[in-house]
């Protein structure tokens, strides 16, 4: 859960808006681009020793955006961020207003190397996950 409304939580999930909660992410864009969130827009990473090239492939402002990602020599799929509003019946306070995040990966390993990494991923995921939601809290106060 992240403690803003989709239309604004969306943002952290951009290229450049992961800068703001996701150490050593550092978006490159060989190509100018005005809206780093558009269909289409290509950019790298070099984030945990590894090179990958990304793609958006899909875009719902507020709701959803969906990357195509290749580390070449390793792994290549799809990570799809989608954002729900939580519901007010929610008793928490805190939690009206926010927003529930789901991310899923559709990964494929181009070699052993990233058979280990999918498998890494995998075991670790809801920890992995958790660090996200630690992470974005910790740049929105």
């Amino acid at each position: 859960m992240v403690p803003l409304p989709p239309e604004k939580a969306f943002v952290l999930f951009t290229p450049r808006g992961e800068e703001r909660w996701v150490e050593g992410w550092e978006p490159v864009f060989r190509c100018p681009v005005d809206d780093d969130s558009a269909p289409g827009t290509v950019f790298e990473t070099s984030a945990h020793g590894e090179s990958t090239i990304w793609v958006v492939v899909d875009r719902r402002p507020g709701r959803l955006i969906s990357y195509a990602r290749i580390t070449p020599g390793s792994r290549a799929g799809t990570v799809t961020v989608t954002l729900e509003p939580v519901e007010t019946s929610v008793a928490a306070s805190e939690a009206r207003g926010a927003s529930l995040v789901r991310v899923t990966y559709e990964l494929t390993a181009l070699s052993d190397e990233g058979e280990r990494e999918v498998r890494r991923l995998a075991g670790g995921y809801q920890a992995y996950l958790s660090s996200w939601e630690e992470a974005i809290r910790g740049s929105i106060r």
